[in-house]
């Protein structure tokens, strides 16, 4: 036979029945009909113990609740309003009021053309008015590229079509991998966006806005050159009007995640 205090615990309220046939309920249902039957000290205990539990999450509910509004006001007030910029490659981040010097100095991405995996060129006045992602790999990399690239095509998918969003993935050895080996590379990685640009072109120019337009090195590699090799898992998020609004690691998923984050935040710029 089961213990009466289970029959209580299971069904949530009293089981006279129970009670009665065990004992617990001495002078019998009709003397004390409206009276709750005796209970045992371990019974006592458990009921005890549920009532408590129940206060508890009734109060860590109201500290979420209170932690969620005061988290909420805080952000309303004292957080910087949107994506910060950054005019230096150690990625100190700034806020500029719209309205003063600084912001009308910001750094902004120099002027480029490169050659695209379909023979394209491709221009900062392609990019004009647009928010895209720059990164720098090569197609015979067997380190972090591969890891970048299917990272950029969760990307890629996100705004499969949406021509406000660009990328930008430059090749760091421009010698090797020509147009026909970039459209191999593409069709093998299966890049079907036509807003991803996989890009060749001059290694002086690559290496040198990657460096010192991007930042894509930081500041350890700002100052070096073609002859020393540009290898660097960040992407690069440029706005609308060519500024560096973001850095994030490629290979790790949760830097990707807010990548596409911030470009939906940036999509509501003007």
């Amino acid at each position: 036979m089961k213990d009466s205090n289970s029959n209580l615990l299971s069904t949530g309220g009293w089981r006279r029945d129970a009670l009665w046939q065990e004992g617990h309920y001495p002078a019998g249902p009709a003397k004390y009909p409206s009276m709750p039957p005796p209970v045992g000290k371990e019974l006592y205990a458990a009921l005890a113990l549920h009532s408590l539990i129940g206060s508890f999450k009734a109060i860590a509910l109201f500290l979420v609740v209170i932690t969620t509004l005061y988290g909420c006001s805080r952000t309303e007030k004292n957080d910087p309003p949107g994506l910060p910029y950054f005019n230096t490659p150690d990625f100190t981040p700034t806020w500029p009021d719209k309205n003063s010097a600084a912001y009308q100095q910001m750094h902004t991405i120099p002027a480029f053309t490169f050659t695209d995996q379909y023979g394209k060129s491709i221009s900062n006045g392609t990019v004009t008015g647009k928010i895209y992602v720059a990164d720098f790999f090569f197609t015979r990399c067997g380190s972090i590229c591969p890891k970048m690239t299917d990272n950029m095509s969760v990307v890629a998918r996100t705004f499969m079509h949406n021509d406000t969003v660009m990328i930008l993935s430059h090749s760091v050895t421009p010698e090797l991998d020509n147009v026909s080996v970039l459209k191999a590379y593409a069709e093998h990685k299966k890049i079907i966006n036509p807003n991803w640009h996989l890009l060749t072109g001059d290694k002086t120019a690559i290496y040198n806005i990657a460096r010192r337009g991007y930042f894509a090195d930081e500041a350890i590699g700002y100052d070096k050159d073609e002859s020393q090799f540009l290898h660097t898992e960040n992407f690069i998020l440029v706005d609308k009007h060519g500024r560096i609004r973001g850095v994030y690691n490629g290979t790790i998923m949760f830097e990707v995640e807010n990548l596409i984050r911030h470009i939906k935040i940036l999509e509501q710029e003007g």
